[in-house]
């Protein structure tokens, strides 16, 4: 039987619940929605308390972004096994696992919400997104002191492609989940091949990746879904008239 009598929390252990409590409540409306009246009677303290852990809404709302960005970096590592596609829709599930649950709350991460044009926001944003970028390299197995330039742009971007679409998503969930997941993957190695249709470098990188690929894997998939857009005679006569470009011919996946 209890007792009805509340354990007291130590200083670090209700700072840790007030920003659980914050994320939660910033996960399922606007931070600009939530007042600390709410934030303070879903934690079982008073308004006066809140304030002596923080300051002000804007620090606890710091506080939950800090943790939302640690945890949203946490989705895109992934053990370096298997083909990359695999890899990459895995990491895709996680992060869309992520934007589903906490939707406001990673808009607001993202758009900067009430701490709009913050430093410490546009901090954490960009961490995240080097966090992103560096997980990617890690998996094409590229060093990450001096990438070559080209896939730079190509992993930077897709970074970009995959925050952008998460937000666009959001406004109404009209695309299956799942599609989207599969479509980012397709992004990133659509991307890849542009590129290697004009640098020799990325070419040598793409086929390295596809040689890895199974034939119906996520890569493998894309192949076969372009080649049925594609009639047998164009497709022949683009590749006669193609202008001369990156050395090496560039596989189809396994």
């Amino acid at each position: 039987m209890t007792t009805g009598v509340r354990r007291r929390m130590g200083v670090e252990e209700r700072r840790q619940q007030l920003i659980g409590v914050a994320l939660e409540l910033f996960s399922n409306r606007s931070p600009d929605d939530v007042s600390i009246d709410e934030i303070a009677a879903a934690a079982g303290i008073s308004r006066p308390l809140v304030y002596h852990y923080f300051p002000g809404k804007l620090s606890l709302y710091e506080a939950a972004l800090r943790r939302a960005a640690d945890e949203l970096a946490l989705r895109f590592v992934e053990p370096r096994e298997g083909p990359l596609g695999a890899r990459l829709l895995r990491v895709m599930g996680r992060f869309f696992d992520f934007v589903d649950d906490h939707g406001p709350g990673f808009s607001a991460l993202m758009r900067g919400g009430p701490a709009v044009g913050s430093s410490r926001t546009n901090a954490m944003i960009d961490e995240v997104r080097q966090a992103a970028y560096e997980q990617i390299l890690t998996h094409l197995g590229i060093g990450l002191e001096r990438p070559p330039a080209r896939l730079e742009l190509v992993v930077r971007s897709w970074v970009s492609l995959a925050e952008s679409t998460a937000l666009i998503w959001l406004d109404g969930r009209r695309i299956p989940r799942g599609e989207l997941e599969l479509q980012l993957v397709h992004d990133f190695a659509a991307l890849a091949a542009v590129s290697a249709a004009y640098d020799a470098e990325m070419a040598g990188i793409l086929v390295r990746i596809l040689a890895d690929e199974p034939a119906d894997g996520p890569f493998g998939e894309l192949v076969g879904r372009l080649a049925g857009l594609v009639p047998g005679e164009v497709a022949a006569g683009a590749s006669d008239d193609a202008p001369a470009g990156a050395s090496g011919e560039v596989p189809r996946p396994r």
